[in-house]
């Protein structure tokens, strides 16, 4: 038997979910908190730097903690389908852990703007996969309206069990710190992660005095909502899994950031793609460009000076791997030389 049982049965207890929850897991969390001390010295030393590396989990994001929470809810009230919204991530997860649970998936995504590896996930777990001519705030307001009128349980981050699961990565942070970080960076989308990680270093710290983080959300310039102070109707940015105009979470988010006594900023395409590319060069970790976020949104704050962070431990959550959107690699890169079969050559080409 495996010893560790995934977030429910090492966290249940710390969950607000109702008794009727059926667990379905696929063993996701205990993700690995890795040290990246190089990282820390591009930034200007002096301080400790770690990652949450999510892209460890099941299905290659930190979706699997809130969806391991909302199915096992669904299932445990006799739901048989689940349907979500999704610019990716989301839709791989909730197809996931729904065919784990015998149950029927259904994904709405925006037409053309989800990565290839995220796409393929949902249909490889077999989903219903219906493309919205539209964006995902409109994919969204569909998948409330049909949960409103028919059966079907909706497991976007709007579902209070989604951030129940998603909590469970602060718990670990703490487990492994033995208390909490002074400052949590991480990217915002729908702003669900956000508000969960909030919550639950908040509970941690009323249970067990882990003290609190001051947290530094990061959007994409080219959806930054929170930032600009009103939605944006046309999001655009390389970060697929960030491009969200209008959070469902946007409220939380923004009180999470004053409560910690934090911010919400938001990094360029380029600032992203650069920290996306330094972290797997230095670090030897590949994360897709949204899970980038929230270190470039670091760099840009003690480059500026508004964040000193020496003498601190600062965790950056990475929230996706690299291969969800292998795209943005490949599409960039120049074509491997080529050498004959004979060792003369290869010593000419990598010898000079």
């Amino acid at each position: 038997m495996n010893p560790y049982g995934g977030l429910l049965a090492r966290y249940g207890h710390l969950l607000d979910l109702p008794a009727h929850t059926q667990r379905v897991t696929l063993l996701e969390g205990n993700t690995p908190l890795i040290p990246t001390p190089g990282l820390a010295r591009v930034m200007g030393g002096g301080f400790e730097l770690w990652v949450k590396y999510e892209g460890l989990n099941p299905t290659g994001s930190f979706k699997d903690r809130g969806m391991t929470a909302a199915v096992s809810e669904a299932a445990g009230r006799g739901a048989k389908t689940v349907i979500c919204a999704s610019t990716g991530n989301t839709a791989a997860s909730a197809a996931a852990y729904a065919a784990r649970a015998g149950m029927k998936s259904i994904v709405l995504i925006p037409q053309g703007k989800v990565a290839a590896g995220k796409l393929a996930g949902a249909v490889a777990y077999g989903a219903q996969v219906i493309q919205v001519d539209g964006s995902f705030d409109d994919a969204l307001a569909m998948v409330v309206a049909i949960t409103g009128k028919h059966p079907i349980a909706l497991v976007n981050s709007i579902n209070p069990h989604r951030i129940e699961g998603q909590k469970t990565a602060a718990f670990e942070i703490c487990d492994d710190l033995g208390s909490a970080p002074d400052w949590l960076c991480l990217p915002v989308g729908n702003a669900g992660n956000i508000t969960a990680y909030w919550a639950g270093f908040r509970q941690y710290d009323e249970l067990m005095s882990t003290g609190l983080p001051r947290v530094l959300g990061v959007q994409a310039a080219g959806a930054a909502p929170l930032v600009l102070g009103h939605p944006v109707e046309a999001p655009e940015t390389v970060a697929t899994a960030i491009r969200i105009g209008k959070p469902a979470r946007g409220e939380q988010a923004l009180q999470a950031a004053e409560e910690s006594n934090g911010r919400i900023i938001a990094a360029s395409d380029a600032q992203i793609l650069d920290m996306q590319k330094l972290l797997a060069s230095e670090e030897g970790l590949w994360v897709e460009p949204a899970s980038a976020a929230g270190l470039a949104g670091l760099a840009l704050e003690i480059a500026a000076g508004r964040l000193d962070p020496r003498g601190k431990r600062v965790v950056a959550v990475c929230t996706g791997h690299g291969m969800k959107d292998p795209g943005i690699v490949t599409g960039s890169m120049p074509q491997p030389q080529i050498v004959a079969p004979e060792l003369a050559a290869l010593e000419e080409l990598i010898l000079g």
